[in-house]
């Protein structure tokens, strides 16, 4: 109970400064966008950046670029599957799967995507990978697409180099690979009923997801650091899209 008021107290609070306009931060960080900051409005405590600009920082990793599309990974999963297929037997890509396969284990009980209400965002994304072991996400298309990802940005002839931004993006391919909950009850009243509940793809669970996903490639990216700089990498650009 004690806790239960103390997390009530704390929302009123936060409430209450989020509702007064702090004229201390006028402008939106991002370089020409003009709008307010949302410190400096009625919505939200963000000194840095406005609603349109904090909500793309939520749901890609950073306020100025937009997530690669299918299209933009897709030639560097091809490559990422290859180089895996040919060194299947290296100590390092054992240890990267190995280390998925944990996160698989540690997840803890499976937890339907429609019952994630009420649930913190570490505890959002233990459910995600609960979600991968349920389905029998084979744990090398985990690491197949976390390396498809490096080399995209390392593609990017304008990548965003901030940290966050790749373990966001690591975190949402995984995150659709986890996919939702989907039940179907073809005898009910009024006849078959279907639900499909999709978990948001967005906020902390995504940088939770991701430093996850650095941990577990931590060693395989370290000792193969010119492998993916040089040999992985294929002459396949991207060009900048705002």
């Amino acid at each position: 109970m004690a806790n239960w008021t103390k997390k009530r107290d704390r929302k009123e609070e936060v409430a209450t400064r989020a509702a007064e306009p702090s004229l201390r931060f006028h402008t939106c960080r991002v370089m020409g966008c003009g709008k307010p900051s949302r410190a400096a409005t009625q919505d939200g405590l963000d000194t840095f950046f406005c609603r349109s600009h904090a909500d793309r920082h939520s749901r890609h990793g950073s306020p100025y670029k937009r997530s690669y599309t299918a299209k933009e990974i897709a030639p560097h999963r091809k490559t990422a599957k290859a180089w895996l297929d040919g060194n299947k037997d290296d100590i390092w890509v054992t240890n990267a799967i190995q280390r998925v396969q944990t996160l698989y284990m540690n997840a803890g009980p499976h937890v339907e995507a429609f019952r994630l209400n009420g649930l913190s965002s570490q505890e959002r994304a233990k459910a995600a990978w609960a979600r991968l072991r349920k389905a029998n996400v084979d744990p090398r298309k985990v690491v197949e697409a976390c390396l498809a990802l490096e080399l995209t940005v390392r593609a990017d002839l304008q990548p965003d180099s901030k940290a966050e931004f790749k373990r966001v993006q690591m975190a949402k391919l995984v995150h659709k690979m986890a996919s939702g909950t989907h039940k179907r009850w073809p005898n009910a009243a009024g006849g078959p009923k279907e639900l499909h509940v999709y978990p948001r793809s967005r906020g902390q669970v995504l940088r939770h997801l991701g430093a996850d996903l650095e941990g577990a490639l931590e060693l395989l990216t370290a000792k193969h650091k010119i492998a993916i700089e040089v040999s992985l990498l294929r002459p396949v650009r991207i060009d900048y899209m705002p």
